[in-house]
């Protein structure tokens, strides 16, 4: 019978029955656990989640219609500035009545015009929505990305740094917060504009989008310090942050590696409620009078032409409100998910 004993310095040992004198597998160990990242593990959270993951396909959905609103208006022939209840063109095609108003059901919904035109004038509504969101989602974006970068900027340098440096931010945030910012927003857009513009003339769309941003930048950048201030406040004393800056570490690793990566959940949180809160603000101003203006399409001032169509034609409303309900909602039950997909305490 041969030893199942291995010889000092031989090769892998191969175990023999001693009953069938065989060569059997040596047992298997048990089966190696691969660890997790932070954000895998925030991902795996998520895709449980199936209002999260369904209202995250309706925002990149909402979004890939913004970029696609050439393609879409040509594919249904329409444009946004077309007058077609007053261009002899369309002469053959009336979809205006004697009094303004709609030919049709449901404000003149039809093949041609898929939402129907608008009153008085006849612009297509389909049209016009969706280059109204492509100007509200892609200004929307501009603002927030500008926000959130001031913001996390501000914050990291008051909440690390601290001392004197953080007072003076601190007093500064104050300042600022002490605007009433919608009725600023009405009365500080015009002064942004006279800079550029004589107020004589008619303002270029650009300039007023330039203003805008300007504007909301300038005046929506504390929330986002105060959130990361306090945040980096909680760990700048932590072991880890102690430990690199033993090790010699400089300031500006210690944020970029052991702050930053900490604060990303708290980041990515705010910016889901910060987009469609922007989307609201630059649709009241368009609303007020001081955004966009004719013809510029925009959902505010759909919403503003659709005051004074309420009574004769409510349907004109009832497509750009549903759409901006549907993405305000999707929007924040998004951010409650992903607020959800951070916490490793919840059960979601």
């Amino acid at each position: 019978m041969t030893s199942p004993a291995k010889a000092e310095g031989a090769g892998p040992s191969i175990a023999l029955d001693p009953e069938l004198d065989t060569k059997t597998e040596p047992a298997k160990g048990p089966k190696k656990l691969e660890g997790r990242s932070p954000g895998q593990l925030m991902w795996q959270r998520f895709k449980r989640d199936r209002t999260g993951v369904i209202c995250a396909c309706v925002v990149i959905f909402y979004f890939v219609i913004a970029l696609a609103a050439p393609l879409l208006t040509k594919l249904s022939g329409t444009n946004p500035y077309t007058l077609y209840g007053q261009d002899p063109t369309y002469a053959d095609s009336p979809v205006l009545d004697e009094f303004g108003l709609p030919l049709g059901y449901f404000g003149g919904v039809s093949g041609t015009h898929w939402f129907g035109v608008e009153p008085q004038l006849g612009r297509d509504v389909f049209a016009m929505l969706m280059y109204g969101m492509r100007t509200s989602l892609f200004m929307a974006v501009g603002v927030t990305v500008l926000v959130m970068i001031t913001g996390i900027l501000i914050g990291l340098i008051g909440g690390y740094v601290g001392g004197r440096t953080d007072y003076w931010i601190g007093r500064v945030t104050d300042f600022f917060l002490s605007f009433p910012s919608q009725l600023f927003f009405i009365a500080f857009m015009p002064v942004v504009t006279a800079f550029f513009v004589d107020p004589r003339e008619e303002t270029p769309t650009y300039l007023r989008a330039v203003a805008m941003l300007i504007v909301l930048w300038v005046l929506g950048w504390m929330g986002m310090a105060r959130l990361i201030r306090s945040t980096v406040l909680s760990l700048r004393d932590r072991e880890f942050v102690e430990a690199a800056k033993v090790a010699g570490a400089s300031p500006w690793r210690i944020i970029r590696k052991e702050i930053l990566p900490n604060v990303v959940s708290p980041i990515l949180v705010q910016f889901t409620y910060q987009l469609p809160s922007t989307i609201l603000t630059i649709a009241f101003l368009s609303f007020a009078g001081v955004g966009f203006v004719e013809p510029t399409p925009d959902w505010g001032r759909m919403f503003a032409a659709g005051a004074g169509y309420a009574e004769p034609d409510p349907s004109f409303m009832f497509f750009p409100g549903l759409a901006l309900v549907i993405f305000i909602l999707c929007f924040n039950l998004l951010g409650d998910s992903v607020r959800d997909a951070f916490d490793p305490k919840s059960g979601r």
